[in-house]
């Protein structure tokens, strides 16, 4: 692989979409060649996957359902997209990836590390972020900001227990993985959290 592959985490809410956009927006001035993805999504099937995760009149999925699905989604976007554009050195950013799993399905519905990470080799192989930028905001702080929860999105749905759990789940990678998972405290305005992610990124030698 020759690319670099960067993910965006963090739970509902955190500010991902905003500041992804001012990354793709500082790439393009500094003429970086990047493709931008979304997870679950990417591609016409995984895009199909994800209606069917979100819908919300999916309320009976059960939490391996749930994590399975993600993972078909992922297994499809890495063959059909990742891959390819790593091997053809391009920057790979991604809205969510293996992490998402592990927070969501390995802790918040409990199905545990273990079955997450099996799930995670299938799919996805020796594809592996280089870099994991984790959007670090409480739960109660990035639903207020963004005005509640969106109420044609299943996990959002989801009361505050859950996204408390999520939020743990995130922390607990974030420790398990520290050379990989950078936590940006995200609490303040959003251009000041996009400088710290610059800096980051400039210090990885991703741009």
């Amino acid at each position: 692989m020759k690319g670099k592959f960067v993910t965006f985490e963090g739970g509902e809410g955190v500010g991902k979409t905003t500041q992804l956009r001012l990354v793709r927006q500082y790439l393009e001035e500094k003429g970086v060649d990047a493709i931008f993805l979304r997870e679950p999504g990417g591609n016409d099937i995984s895009e199909k996957i994800r209606n069917i995760i979100l819908d919300i009149s999916n309320s009976a999925m059960t939490g391996m359902c749930e994590a399975m699905l993600y993972s078909a989604a992922r297994a499809q976007l890495t063959e059909e997209v990742i891959k390819p554009a790593l091997q053809q050195g391009k920057l790979v950013v991604c809205d969510r990836f293996i992490d998402s799993t592990f927070a969501y399905q390995g802790i918040a519905r409990g199905l545990g590390a273990d079955k997450v990470d099996a799930l995670n080799r299938m799919a996805c192989g020796e594809v592996m972020p280089d870099l994991t930028i984790f959007l670090d905001l409480s739960p109660s702080l990035a639903f207020a900001r963004k005005g509640g929860a969106d109420s044609d999105d299943r996990l959002e749905q989801e009361g505050f227990d859950f996204h408390n759990k999520v939020y743990d789940g995130y922390q607990q990678a974030a420790k398990l993985y520290p050379d990989r998972i950078v936590k940006i405290d995200c609490s303040g305005d959003a251009i000041s959290t996009h400088k710290k992610i610059v800096d980051i990124l400039s210090k990885r030698g991703v741009v």
